[in-house]
């Protein structure tokens, strides 16, 4: 009777151990699962098949493996692509990735678009992709723009979040595509942000890189896709963290927030004088189309309008600003000018050159390259990566950074071109073998205008903002 008894007590426990535990997983799984419905989000995969999936691009395969969307790279393809047969407009995107090795890389497409005649008949997907960047660059976050115009936001604005990718883990994405923003995060660490007025709509799509031979077989994981579409709440971009603005002359809230202004309103030169009269240029200079141009004349320096200033007078600041060349065509922006060195071509200054370094003359000269696109002319060779550089015609971003403490960087379409230390002996070095060297204290200076060469040349600039430390 007893021992009865006592099986009958282990049964009603075990009863009420088994209920505790259904009671408690039913209340984890309904707090889950309100949570999820309070913010709207939708599974994108369903964990057994590529339902809503189709492939397009290259031929490396998409299967379903334990849960996980599982990429081949394979040789011999190009970029294969597995994107959503439904197109988006503003979404909150969340999903974690995981890329087997460090030699290539892959990526997430937004709002993307296809290409039937693309890559020989096979297609080519093309439109803003967040990347996933293993490799030495570490670029992962930054914003590539497949097949079309490339990087828009290289992870050299962004230094800072460079290691918030882990290697040979499952890395949790965040990206928000709300109007024309486009942010990105790794792990929580904000990474990108990007206003683009291209692109409203289009498909979400997983890549799987065209890869060399030693690669093939290696695998890119993809799990626990999800994404809002309605009452979407974008989380908050620290101020610090550079944004690039496709959008001509535009200053976002986030950027006037942060503390940037126009130097350039895309309607008429205000803000700006000639460096020679103090006055508006009486010619040599117009404002067409949202874009201030130097009309071309006998390509000499500073002989026809002449070149134009800031009013105002700068010291520590974050400038970038856009420019199209003209084939042949030489230009600058010069910071630090202070005229008060008499010369009689362009105002003294240090240049961030503006050069089409094919076919101007100017590319050859100096020393080891100083005087091509992006260097600091006549003293500092920029970087040759050819990444960053543009088709003369095309549009490209040039951005000076000048920090308190005298670092200064030069950056062309995002990527470093060069960094140094105004003032510091081993600039000094670089000037007293230069064109400058006759000047005293030259680049020293604390404070100065900016300044748009006229150097002759048919040469366009806007979205010219400035942010003051």
């Amino acid at each position: 009777m007893i021992k009865a008894k006592k099986n009958l007590f282990t049964k009603i426990a075990a009863v009420a151990l088994l209920s505790a535990a259904c009671l408690t997983y039913w209340s984890c799984s309904t707090i889950k699962a309100n949570e999820n419905q309070k913010e709207n989000w939708k599974s994108l995969f369903d964990g057994k098949s590529l339902k809503g999936w189709k492939k397009l691009g290259g031929d490396a395969p998409y299967e379903v493996v334990d849960g996980v969307i599982v990429g081949t790279m394979t040789k011999g393809t190009p970029n294969s692509f597995l994107v959503t047969e439904q197109e988006y407009g503003d979404f909150i995107l969340e999903l974690d990735i995981k890329l087997e090795g460090n030699s290539t890389n892959s990526g997430v497409q937004t709002r993307s678009h296809f290409d039937p005649s693309g890559n020989n008949g096979k297609g080519r997907v093309y439109g803003r992709q967040m990347e996933i960047d293993p490799t030495a660059r570490a670029w992962s976050g930054g914003i590539y723009d497949e097949a079309r115009r490339l990087w828009l936001y290289p992870m050299d604005l962004n230094e800072k979040a460079k290691t918030a990718y882990k290697q040979e883990e499952y890395n949790h994405v965040r990206i928000e595509a709300i109007g024309n923003e486009l942010k990105t995060w790794i792990n929580g660490v904000p990474t990108a942000y990007v206003i683009d007025t291209l692109d409203p709509t289009g498909f979400i799509g997983l890549q799987v890189h065209s890869i060399p031979n030693e690669l093939d077989g290696k695998k890119v994981y993809f799990k626990n896709i999800k994404i809002q579409t309605t009452n979407l709440k974008s989380k908050d971009f620290p101020t610090d963290v550079h944004i690039v603005n496709l959008a001509p002359n535009n200053l976002s809230a986030a950027e006037q927030k942060a503390g940037y202004k126009l130097l350039f309103n895309g309607q008429d030169f205000k803000g700006w004088k000639s460096a020679r009269t103090g006055e508006l240029p009486g010619k040599g200079w117009e404002v067409k189309n949202g874009q201030v141009n130097v009309l071309k004349s006998d390509g000499g320096e500073s002989t026809n309008g002449g070149d134009i200033i800031t009013q105002d007078q700068y010291a520590a600041f974050d400038l970038s600003f856009e420019f199209k060349l003209t084939p042949g065509a030489n230009s600058g922006v010069k910071y630090f000018v202070t005229l008060k060195e008499k010369t009689h071509g362009s105002a003294i200054g240090l240049e961030f050159q503006v050069l089409d370094d094919a076919l101007h003359p100017d590319a050859k000269m100096g020393k080891n390259g100083n005087r091509t696109l992006a260097s600091l002319y006549d003293l500092i060779t920029s970087n040759k990566d050819g990444r960053a550089r543009r088709p003369i015609g095309q549009w490209n971003r040039g951005r000076v950074v000048v920090t308190p403490d005298n670092q200064v960087t030069h950056y062309l379409n995002g990527i470093k071109m060069l960094t140094y230390e105004r003032g510091s002996q081993s600039f000094k070095d670089i000037v007293a073998t230069s064109k400058y060297k006759d000047w005293e204290n030259f680049g020293e200076a604390k404070q100065g205008h900016i300044l748009l060469q006229d150097h002759g040349d048919s040469v366009s600039f806007r979205n010219i903002k400035i942010k003051s430390y």
